[in-house]
């Protein structure tokens, strides 16, 4: 059965598109059946992520008002025949999305994909209820920082009020997803801890994505980084999230500080 999951946040550069293609490609790789749709009409950014920005010729608004067919928009990976992507408009707003569009496009998908990630735009207006409208789950994206958790328990709101399934009283199955975790940082006290955040938002944790500068190298040359070094960090934690998501039980992997050479050395002429 075909599933509709948003990765969304209230607030903006969390991460939720370089979410959205990793898992979608780790997805993929897992021999999932799997489309990503960008619903941020206006900027588009997941085709970048993708490496597909060149071959966009028709996209979401397109289909939603019927000027091309599903079929015409949906663009195939080129290295994961099973991955597909829906683009979002560059040169239109969000106004031009509409609830009976959207539903009619999200139908047809699930008749042709295992998996449908929707990648929310950042805010609460139009775009991000649109793109939560229809979701079975969701992926609340969050930083460990205080702004970002608060942002992520009002959209846990909204998808407890704002989608199809919460009006006709079914619930919404959530996980929480931490971008950007820097374990020395926590230990100063400089960031939220895990335990922190799961008792704020009280939603179970899908899994920890470590900083690094291998999200940033994947993003620039268009690759997922579950494509791009997949025994990277961030790769290897999305892997994980995304084998929890078909079900399988796997040990959550708390990233852990990495002391240098140098400290190493220091550490053992102390003792």
């Amino acid at each position: 059965m075909a599933k509709v999951m948003v990765v969304t946040s209230g607030k903006g550069g969390v991460g939720k598109t370089t979410t959205t293609a990793a898992l979608g490609a780790a997805l993929a790789q897992g021999g999932q059946n799997v489309v990503v749709v960008d619903f941020d009409v206006g900027l588009r950014n997941l085709d970048l992520v993708m490496g597909a920005e060149r071959r966009v010729v028709f996209d979401l608004i397109n289909v939603v008002q019927g000027v091309a067919k599903l079929p015409q928009a949906l663009i195939r990976d080129k290295r994961l025949e099973n991955l597909w992507l829906l683009p979002a408009s560059q040169t239109r707003d969000k106004d031009a999305l509409t609830d009976e569009g959207v539903g009619r496009v999200i139908t047809e998908l699930k008749s042709r994909f295992d998996w449908i990630l929707c990648d929310s735009p950042a805010g609460i207006e139009r775009g991000a209820t649109l793109a939560m409208r229809y979701a079975d789950e969701a992926i609340i994206v969050t930083n460990p920082e205080v702004s970002s958790v608060r942002d992520s328990d009002r959209i846990i709101g909204m998808l407890d009020s704002k989608t199809v399934k919460a009006e006709r009283g079914e619930h919404v199955e959530k996980h929480v997803l931490i971008t950007r975790y820097d374990p020395a940082r926590a230990a100063r006290g400089e960031m939220l801890s895990i335990e922190d955040i799961l008792e704020i938002l009280a939603t179970p944790l899908l899994g920890i994505i470590p900083e690094s500068q291998d999200v940033l190298k994947a993003s620039n040359v268009g690759t997922p980084v579950t494509l791009n070094n997949t025994d990277s960090a961030p790769a290897r934690a999305y892997i994980d999230a995304s084998r929890r998501l078909m079900g399988e039980e796997v040990a959550m992997v708390v990233p852990a500080e990495r002391k240098s050479f140098m400290n190493r050395l220091l550490g053992r002429r102390a003792a």
